[in-house]
């Protein structure tokens, strides 16, 4: 069939057979999508075996979560991100620090506190580098934006998130910072650890068929939000890692790679109540002003809450 033959199909599937009330926007979304696909099969020869396979995968990627996973690790999310920054350019929208990918791991209602936060429970201090991690809130005149929330997330040493990896206690490695009077937030942690898709699951399995690894670097996750101001998704990697710019969901960007300081003096160590050398973090958020002028940064989609 010819590309014509095949949009005239899909209209007498999808469009010539409502007789009810039509919601025209999904209608378009699925007529585009259902003629690309048809599209697709015949341009490639799918045959019916190829075209079932693809059917039973995606009801295997949804049944097991992974399909958040999967948009991570074929760029979906990263394109989404892309057009986001094209479309805050195209408004004027200059400056802020750089978003990139939020993740399938994000809980709501992790424990607020203000100006600082413990984010560990404590049960890989021995074992992991202690972090801290401190810096401020600005507003696009470089103002610091004190009362901003700071939400933190990250894996712990053997690359879990808690929620997810019962064996964790509630919200480790999880928290909410409002920021002081000064605009400043601070967090003491462990340094995480980079992860890699789970081995048997359905992401991992195409990548594999691509030739590709499942690998992500150490990173931390954060919204920031403040009233009138464009919420902000990113995340910082943790420089020196293997993987820093072989992320397998692409999220690494310029901008978001602070030094790493290791702290080793005596008076330091004993300042931060520790016996040991720790590692200390510097980093500030920009956020820009909200307008009308761009789409919004509020992504509505389904996430864990406990």
């Amino acid at each position: 069939m010819t590309h014509n033959e095949i949009d005239a199909l899909v209209k007498s599937f999808i469009v010539d057979t409502a007789s009810g009330e039509v919601n025209s926007r999904i209608q378009q979304i699925v007529v585009r999508l259902t003629s690309d696909l048809f599209k697709a099969i015949e341009d490639l020869d799918l045959s019916p075996t190829e075209v079932w396979k693809g059917l039973e995968y995606f009801a295997e990627a949804g049944a097991t979560h992974e399909l958040g996973l999967l948009a991570a690790g074929l760029g979906l999310e990263r394109f989404v991100d892309i057009r986001m920054d094209e479309a805050e350019a195209k408004a004027g929208i200059t400056g802020g620090t750089p978003r990139t990918i939020e993740g399938p791991l994000y809980v709501a209602g992790a424990p607020k506190s203000e100006g600082f936060a413990r984010m560990d429970d404590g049960t890989e201090a021995d074992q992991g580098e202690v972090l801290f991690m401190q810096g401020t809130v600005y507003d696009a005149d470089g103002k610091p934006l004190p009362g901003a929330q700071v939400e933190a997330w990250h894996a712990n040493l053997m690359g879990n998130y808690s929620f997810f990896d019962k064996s964790q206690s509630h919200f480790n490695l999880r928290r909410t910072i409002i920021t002081d009077a000064n605009g400043r937030y601070q967090f003491r942690s462990i340094m995480p650890m980079g992860y890699g898709c789970p081995p048997q699951g359905t992401t991992q399995r195409l990548l594999n068929l691509l030739g590709r690894h499942g690998r992500r670097p150490a990173h931390i996750h954060f919204f920031v939000t403040a009233p009138g101001h464009r919420k902000l998704t990113t995340q910082i990697n943790i420089d020196g890692d293997e993987y820093l710019w072989d992320d397998f969901a692409f999220a690494s960007r310029e901008g978001l790679v602070p030094t790493v300081n290791r702290i080793s003096d005596a008076a330091e160590i004993d300042q931060k109540g520790l016996q040991k050398p720790f590692a200390s973090i510097d980093f500030d958020f920009s956020l820009n002003a909200e307008t009308d002028a761009a789409p919004t940064t509020i992504v509505e989609r389904k996430r864990a809450s406990a």
